[in-house]
């Protein structure tokens, strides 16, 4: 169990360059399953969760390899179309492989996913878009399976754009004779980084990033390479940590526009920032101030992987921040936590309420799921004093090298 250790209190200052996607790649990574090829993906980070992915495609009889940030996944020799229990708790993206072994083999069989308890995550979606492409669907003793002799084009109007029902539909509809069209998509950039993949795998697809998405036959390359697009999710991260801390520091290697909302809030809290093309500055010199509620929404609006960061840089305000969770009803469950540093934090049903306090003190804590272990991490930096996290790997399933990268920047952590 990794034990991270702060010493808070310093200030932030220097460039730092954001990884690639873990939202993105994971999927793609099932994609691979599709060409029956070698694929080449630059800018792959190095995550835990990134290595269960290829846990199971090496479980499926996939090659895998890595140099730095080039993966290498040939799926040739794929020969099972089964997933073991013990390799679907490692994370909750590994559901995305019903869409692709089902599209590779027409049968697919596998438990129901783990991950982060943020909630229920139900996969009634994904299960009922299979079903409207052709598949027959059962369940049976904690097992999904799937299996179409033959996946035919529809019409799948999705209840709520929902990212991972959107990928799989995606993936599936691949194999699918005739056109698929999914309304109601979810339209975050990892379905735009997806399709771009897909694509250059021989998919005829067009509309992610909008609510639309038009499928209509797949011709396979055997031979892809592909950049994986940046995460939008870690650039958050870091802009957040120096709103929490103070400072001046440069984000590269991120679009501004996919952390627009996080940009935009951290502005109204009083933080500069001014943004290029591939990056941001941030600079925050002055005590923060409470800005207008943060309401968690499908993309465009704000993401829920951002609400927990956000809420650790705003302890210190001036003022209430509001804060209304939609997406997952655990998502505060890394407010106790925060507490214990000395945050006045108040939560009923999907709101929370933090009114800025003078200042937090260090203390032991516990990272309680990704995001909220990142947010602990914000917190403990901001603090006076040394603070130790207990931290069952949740962290380093998102975030590449956190200690490295945030001690380049000035902050004083240490993994053991």
């Amino acid at each position: 169990m990794p034990l991270w250790t702060v010493e808070g209190g310093h200030r932030l200052s220097g460039n730092i360059s954001v990884q690639g996607s873990k939202n993105a790649v994971l999927p793609i990574m099932a994609a691979c399953l599709l060409n029956g090829g070698e694929t080449v993906l630059e800018n792959c980070p190095s995550l835990l969760d990134v290595d269960a992915s290829a846990q199971i495609l090496q479980h499926l009889g996939c090659e895998v390899s890595r140099q730095e940030d080039k993966a290498v996944i040939n799926s040739a020799n794929m020969d099972k179309s089964h997933i073991p229990h013990e390799l679907m708790l490692k994370m909750r993206s590994s559901v995305m492989y019903l869409g692709a072994i089902l599209a590779r083999t027409g049968e697919v069989t596998l438990s129901r996913p783990g991950g982060c308890e943020l909630g229920t995550r139900p996969i009634d979606l994904h299960l009922s878009a299979l079903r409207q492409l052709g598949a027959e669907v059962s369940e049976i003793s904690g097992n999904v399976h799937c299996k179409a002799d033959r996946l035919r084009g529809a019409y799948i109007n999705l209840d709520f754009p929902s990212v991972g029902a959107t990928e799989n539909t995606m993936l599936a509809a691949c194999a699918a004779e005739g056109e698929t069209i999914i309304t109601n998509a979810a339209r975050e950039p990892e379905i735009v980084d997806l399709q771009n993949f897909l694509v250059k795998s021989g998919a005829k697809i067009s509309g992610a990033g909008t609510s639309k998405i038009i499928i209509s036959g797949f011709e396979a390359q055997k031979s892809v390479s592909h950049k994986v697009m940046s995460d939008r999710i870690v650039a958050s991260t870091y802009l957040c940590a120096v709103a929490a801390c103070g400072g001046d520091v440069l984000v590269k290697s991120v679009d501004p526009a996919s952390v627009s909302t996080v940009t935009s809030a951290l502005r109204e809290m009083g933080c500069s920032i001014i943004a290029g093309k591939d990056w941001i500055r941030i600079r925050r010199n002055s005590r923060l101030k409470s800005g207008r509620p943060i309401i968690t929404r499908p993309y465009p609006g704000f993401p829920t992987d951002a609400q927990s960061p956000l809420m650790a840089a705003s302890l210190m305000a001036d003022g209430t921040s509001v804060f209304v969770e939609n997406i997952f009803e655990n998502r505060y469950r890394a407010a106790d936590e925060l507490r214990r540093l000395g945050a006045d934090i108040r939560t009923e049903g999907r709101v929370a309420m933090v009114s800025g306090v003078e200042k937090l003190c260090g203390a032991k804590l516990s990272a309680t799921d990704l995001r909220g272990g990142a947010a602990v991490l914000i917190g403990a930096m901001s603090a006076e004093g040394k603070s130790e996290i207990f931290d069952e790997g949740h962290i380093e399933r998102g975030y590449e090298d956190f200690d490295s990268a945030l001690g380049s920047l000035g902050a004083v952590i240490t993994k053991e």
